[in-house]
């Protein structure tokens, strides 16, 4: 094994990768079975229920797992073809769960994936041609990227980046020499893409087109020297007296006027800044005049016909998802989140690209507070760049005669665009300029991948590469102090990126719990306050925590959260009076007197049919009069209290 680790670089760059997670991610490898990166309360919590309740289907229902019974009980089956499952990960915890448990099982995965994406990016940078110290800490600076950091606080399914990179690596060969199994390597991590998260399969399929597109597609310029043509001369007008307009409305806040008897009101700047945008691009284009056309494909169609083995590799591969989806829209419940104009999910605000690394212990408290009050959290915004990469990237530029390749700037240009949302904001503020994602927005398929600051896994895969040869450049341009400047950029870089000692939440499951495992009946649980909760809505006040603590007391929920919720299915919990009630009660609304009684008269009838054994109240969350109607309705005694929670079951016990 020493002799194996001594001769292979891909032993070599992987334990490397290995040891840094462990060191990264310090305190975690000493509390594995204790603590978690983010809190069990929050999104974290949904994803540790993924690996239990892919587990329970699987090994103990023997079923396919996208159908579970395990929450929203009552009614069919829950459908979670359109939840962000993360299959691949549900896979491996397989043999795991039983062997060190669940929230262990949890973190070695995320200790196995960041050590992943290192690697795969080690080999897509030696496959663009870097050598193997430059191409390893590639491999660092995207596994340990900041925006890929935060996300394990909140979003460990955009951790899992690696098969991004593979896929990337694979047609990059695929390019130079066509196969069979290429093609259907390709097709399988489109798949095992999806399977770490939805938004990577559809970004393969994107790279993909983009790919092809740059491939295939030639834009040349011919400026036109001369006088101004009238057509430039009205489109200055233009562009002139919409810049007063905007002015207009960003000094006095617009006004409104009666146009042919309409009330025409300008009040924003999205319309202005739109139209402004397009004038300037259209009077850019006459300017500079491109041309675009296509090369000869049918020099390379081979690569392009092979697509064919990729789809029915990943359809394969798929076929389990693409079942459940299937069933899902034949019983009308797809959902598909609408897109407005003004209102659609926020990219991330420029000035975080250039942000020092706010996982960094030094630098956390100058942008955290800020980074964690705009949409999406903290999580969601961290987009920092690490000025190690790009002040080497630009001094090879400038002494070591390093060109860039094209393909790698503009793919990391145009993923910044889309990274920064429909709008580019700077500091907070709102510029109202459109960017190329409040078109793509709107694409079938790319569009579904709606919550823009998600394209930085893209940034970072550009960035990675350009480090890479950038870094080989300078070393190829002063030989006699290669060695020197790889350990100078290793060092800095690794500095930079640092974020350990990482902040640690408590795995620790109340006391209470242990009473409801310990119970051999298959009962229900109802946690209050009670509801219905996915990544767009929420009805009533569902917490992720419930489905937490349930990969440890096994008994199936009443409520639940899902990334996709129809609204089928809160019209079937709504159409049950004594839910429909704890659901009003737990947003605060109040339940009339005459409805009370007439409630306390079904409510044996619902513990019977629901066979509802226990009723955990948490404390911090649930108003008085949710809890006097609960324990008066039910007829519930308590039973025990820890962490902040309450145990009630219903009387007598059934």
């Amino acid at each position: 094994m020493l002799r194996l680790l001594h001769t292979s670089p891909h032993v070599r760059a992987a334990a490397g990768y290995g040891l840094l997670a462990l060191v990264f991610t310090w305190p975690l490898p000493v509390h594995l079975g204790t603590h978690l990166l983010g809190g069990p309360q929050g999104d974290t919590g949904v994803y540790v229920w993924n690996l239990w309740v892919f587990s329970h289907e699987v090994l103990e229902d023997g079923h396919l797992p996208f159908f579970t019974s395990a929450i929203f009980s009552l009614d069919p089956l829950a459908n979670l073809s359109l939840h962000n499952y993360t299959v691949f990960a549900d896979l491996l915890a397989l043999p795991l769960l039983p062997l060190v448990g669940t929230v262990a099982a949890f973190n070695l995965l995320y200790l196995l994936m960041v050590t992943l994406n290192g690697y795969v990016m080690f080999l897509l940078a030696r496959e663009m041609g870097a050598g193997n110290r430059e191409a390893w800490l590639a491999g660092v600076l995207f596994a340990f990227a900041p925006c890929l950091v935060a996300r394990s606080s909140a979003h460990f399914s955009l951790v899992m980046a690696a098969p991004v990179v593979a896929f990337m690596l694979v047609v990059h060969r695929m390019e130079r020499r066509p196969q069979v199994a290429k093609a259907a390597i390709a097709g399988a991590i489109v798949a095992w893409a999806a399977f770490c998260d939805p938004y990577y399969g559809v970004y393969c399929l994107a790279l993909a087109g983009w790919h092809v597109a740059w491939r295939n597609v030639t834009v040349r310029f011919a400026p036109r020297m001369g006088a101004r043509s009238r057509a430039e001369r009205v489109l200055n007008l233009a562009i002139a007296l919409v810049l007063v307009l905007v002015a207009w409305i960003a000094l006095t806040g617009g006004g409104s006027a009666r146009v042919f008897g309409r009330v025409v009101a300008v009040k924003t700047l999205y319309t202005p800044m739109l139209v402004l945008t397009v004038l300037a691009l259209v009077r850019l284009g006459l300017d500079l005049r491109p041309r675009i056309g296509l090369r000869k494909v049918v020099e390379r169609w081979r690569p392009y016909r092979l697509a064919a083995y990729g789809a029915l590799s990943c359809a394969l591969l798929m076929s389990p998802f693409l079942y459940a989806l299937g069933a899902r829209i034949a019983e009308g419940r797809y959902v598909a989140p609408k897109v407005f104009w003004r209102t659609s999910t926020p990219g991330v605000d420029l000035l975080a690209f250039v942000l020092p690394n706010p996982n960094h212990p030094l630098f956390r408290v100058l942008s955290e507070d800020w980074l964690g009050r705009q949409a999406g959290g903290f999580a969601g915004n961290v987009a920092s760049l690490p000025l190690a990469a790009v002040l080497l990237i630009a001094g090879a530029v400038r002494w070591a005669g390093f060109r860039p390749p094209r393909y790698w700037t503009a793919l990391g240009l145009l993923a910044a665009a889309l990274a920064a949302g429909p709008f580019f904001h700077v500091a907070g503020l709102q510029t109202c300029i459109p960017t190329p994602w409040a078109i793509l927005r709107y694409a079938p398929l790319i569009g579904d991948a709606r919550a823009p600051a998600r394209f930085m896994a893209i940034v970072m895969i550009a960035v990675s590469v350009l480090f890479a040869l950038a870094l080989k450049a300078v070393g190829d341009r002063f030989p006699a102090h290669r060695n020197r400047v790889i350990g100078l950029v290793a060092a800095v870089l690794l500095f930079e990126v640092l974020p350990a000692p990482r902040p640690l939440y408590s795995a620790e499951v109340p006391g209470i719990y242990h009473e409801i495992a310990s119970d051999p009946r298959e009962v229900r649980v109802l946690e209050l306050p009670f509801g219905v909760r996915d990544g767009l809505s929420s009805v009533g006040d569902f917490s992720a925590a419930s489905q937490y603590y349930q990969t440890f007391h096994h008994k199936r929920l009443i409520g639940g959260y899902l990334s996709r919720v129809s609204q089928q299915r809160v019209a079937e919990i709504r159409r049950r009076p004594i839910l429909r009630a704890l659901i009003d009660l737990s947003e605060g609304r109040e339940v009339s007197a005459e409805t009370r009684r007439s409630l306390r008269l079904v409510a044996p009838s619902f513990v019977r049919a629901s066979r509802l054994g226990y009723v955990v109240v948490d404390r911090s969350r649930a108003s008085p009069s949710l809890v006097a109607f609960a324990i008066e309705t039910l007829d519930l005694e308590k039973i025990g209290v820890s962490g902040g929670r309450e145990l009630y079951r219903p009387r007598p016990v059934w």
